[in-house]
């Protein structure tokens, strides 16, 4: 089994929760326009302040996505 990448983009201030969910809806049109079998993505409010939106994708596939969507950061997704 390869390694999962949580590709994440950051997104600050009070509207901060709002811009990120809107985000993951593109995430979610681009993970069907382009037939990928991604089944993690969405958003999380960390804080008052801050926000991401976020997709997991097998680490294969992470530079043809790093360079199409062009996220802020990535991390090693692990499961729960």
């Amino acid at each position: 089994m390869s390694r999962k990448i949580k590709l994440l983009w950051d997104f600050r201030g009070p509207d901060s929760g709002e811009t990120a969910k809107h985000h993951a809806l593109h995430l979610n049109d681009f993970i069907k326009k382009e037939n990928l079998n991604i089944q993690i993505s969405g958003h999380e409010q960390l804080t008052d302040m801050h926000a991401v939106a976020y997709m997991v994708v097998e680490e294969n596939m992470m530079i043809q996505i790093r360079d199409a969507l062009l996220p802020h950061r990535g991390e090693v997704y692990i499961e729960n």
